[in-house]
């Protein structure tokens, strides 16, 4: 599971992150609370936006694609 979360940040989610100066590490999965803990870096990592970043588009597609997924969290 921990493969294909790595896989989609990195195709799916980065692109976006990258257009705007910032980046995204995946830090692990929470299996149980279903949760991904991911490193916001670069631009996004002071930006007052990081919280929505997060929720519309990291957490958006990682719940699309798998049903185990319920929250994104920042953990840096």
């Amino acid at each position: 599971m921990e493969n294909k979360i790595k896989e989609t940040i990195k195709k799916e989610v980065s692109p976006v992150l990258e257009q705007h100066g910032g980046f995204i590490e995946f830090a692990g999965f929470d299996e149980e609370k279903g949760i991904v803990k991911v490193k916001l870096g670069g631009a996004c990592a002071s930006c007052p936006y990081a919280s929505s970043t997060l929720t519309e588009i990291a957490e958006k597609v990682l719940k699309e694609k798998f049903s185990e997924v319920k929250k994104v969290e920042n953990i840096g």
